[in-house]
């Protein structure tokens, strides 16, 4: 009997399953969609809506967090793309399709891939080079109009 065993163990000890569910959730996020065992994407498919509705408050006490389970390339996709275009759902971010089963072993496989969001890139490069337009512009105009004489009085 199963009662009140919570969670799964997929056959590894501890820092191995923290491991494992870190990398499945960094391929997920930088590759849209991975292939794996049913088990594993059950396994990773409620931590990846929960670090997609973490990424959504834009708190840096969030991004410090997903920074520390996520690589960096992850990181920047969920933060800069995943996360902004997912603003006008409230949960479900993922799906899981089930495929034939492996040849190998026959165990049951499946795509684990993101539903489609809205695709707005906001980088802090854009609005840097957003600033640096305005800069140069400003440095551009003639001394006249950016600084008018000063009157003697």
């Amino acid at each position: 009997m199963r009662h009140q065993v919570f969670g799964r163990k997929l056959g590894r000890d501890t820092k191995s399953r923290k491991a494992l569910l870190n990398n499945l959730a960094s391929s997920l996020l930088e590759q849209e969609k991975i292939t794996t065992t049913l088990a594993k994407a059950k396994f990773v498919k409620p931590f990846v809506d929960k670090l997609i509705t973490k990424a959504k408050k834009n708190a840096l006490h969030s991004q410090r967090v997903i920074s520390s389970i996520l690589t960096p390339k992850a990181f920047a996709k969920l933060i800069n793309e995943i996360a902004p275009g997912f603003t006008a759902r409230t949960s479900g971010y993922t799906r899981i399709v089930k495929l034939a089963q492996r040849r190998g072993d026959n165990a049951p496989v499946a795509r684990l891939e993101l539903l489609e969001w809205e695709k707005k890139v906001t980088t802090k490069g854009s609005e840097k080079k957003k600033k640096a337009k305005v800069a140069s512009v400003v440095k551009n105009q003639p001394k006249s109009a950016k600084n008018p004489p000063k009157s003697k009085s």
